[in-house]
């Protein structure tokens, strides 16, 4: 695949400022860095090309090369040969690119590599259907690394600190020569931190962070839904090294209600009716989440036929409108029948035969055509 040009990756002007092509280059590298985004495959591919862009346009030499001859004139392989660019010159500071950028980016002489951002939380919170309709609040117990009292955070026993190690001299990193790159790693010594802990702190083992348990307050939206997530910023675990805190994502769940079910802002229930009152009509009450309802059932209801309430059901965090209560009617069938119930219900079905496509005419279409059906 063709490279993109290096000033439409940073989305700049070929007349932008050495100042303009920096900031340009922090924003993307903060917003493309792998470790900000491990659920992105695509991330460290773009992460990669604002870097190269800002090597080649961060260089008065390979700019110059760039300007004039395009990609073919900051190619090392063209370089090397004697052919584009300034005699090949224009590389010389090529490996020493990646450590600029980021002691540039974060700070100093020393790496901020070694300060890491805490982790993020999930807690996943089971709520009635009332509660995420009308909104609550409540209170949750998670487990937590924080930060040692004993050692403040420095994993050091007190009275004593961390002395830089001797591996990377307190950077966290160091610079492997590999060919013509040079490549910056983790220190293996100290894991990054640029510390050395030689007598640990007692209570969290050097750790810097003890794990323990806190009660939060969380307040839940009227309208939640199944899957919704309330953030909770700064809850989250305690960072290393001074590094900010995570968050905590509390994941809504609700409970199976016992007698509606939700879709999206809509409330469903199935209400059965008699017999009788499916055949000849009448009123009946059906339930809400606000009390009961009235609805008239029409004469010659069938099961399954629907009845809707307007504004009956829920109205979600992000709805302008609020939902409908669904009501579908089961009609049904009398069971532990008396003498007299029966003796009726036969005398019912004897008139129905003598009338049956006036009485029960989904019955008369239904058998005509399996008539049909035998016919053929």
């Amino acid at each position: 695949m063709a490279k993109r040009d290096y000033y439409d990756v940073l989305g700049l002007g070929r007349d932008a400022s050495d100042e303009d092509i920096k900031k340009a280059y922090r924003k993307l590298a903060m917003k493309w860095h792998p470790d900000r985004n491990p659920d992105n495959p695509k991330a460290e591919e773009h992460f990669k090309e604002a870097k190269e862009a800002y090597e080649v346009l961060s260089d008065g030499q390979k700019r110059g090369a760039y300007d004039q001859f395009g990609h073919a004139g900051v190619d090392p392989s063209m370089a090397a040969g004697g052919g584009f660019g300034p005699g090949g010159a224009g590389f010389g500071g090529f490996a020493d690119a990646f450590g600029d950028i980021f002691s540039d980016i974060f700070g100093g002489g020393r790496s901020r590599s070694n300060v890491f951002r805490g982790a993020d939380l999930r807690y996943n919170l089971e709520i009635s259907l009332e509660d995420a309709a009308r909104g609550t609040e409540t209170r949750i117990r998670i487990p937590a690394m924080e930060q040692c009292d004993t050692c403040h955070g420095t994993g050091a026993k007190p009275g004593t600190s961390p002395s830089n190690c001797p591996t990377c001299q307190g950077h966290g990193q160091v610079r492997m020569q590999q060919g013509f790159f040079s490549i910056q790693q983790t220190c293996p010594r100290c894991h990054g931190s640029g510390k050395i802990v030689a007598s640990p702190c007692a209570t969290c083992s050097g750790a810097g962070r003890v794990k323990r348990h806190k009660t939060l307050s969380v307040k839940i939206p009227a309208g939640v839904d199944e899957g919704d997530r309330i953030r909770l910023s700064g809850e989250g675990e305690a960072g290393m090294n001074g590094g900010p805190p995570g968050d905590l994502y509390v994941v809504i769940h609700i409970r199976q209600h016992s007698v509606f079910t939700r879709d999206h802002n809509d409330l469903h229930c199935e209400m059965p009716i008699s017999i009788t009152v499916a055949a000849i009509g009448g009123e009946i009450e059906i339930p809400t989440l606000d009390g009961y309802a009235k609805i008239k059932v029409p004469a010659g209801t069938q099961t399954g036929q629907m009845f809707r309430l307007r504004n009956k059901g829920i109205k979600g965090v992000r709805s302008a409108s609020q939902g409908d209560l669904i009501c579908h009617v089961m009609v049904e069938t009398p069971v532990n029948l008396t003498a007299r119930q029966r003796e009726l219900l036969v005398e019912l079905e004897q008139i129905n035969r003598t009338g049956a496509g006036r009485h029960d005419p989904r019955a008369k279409s239904w058998m005509d055509k399996v008539k049909e059906f035998f016919a053929e």
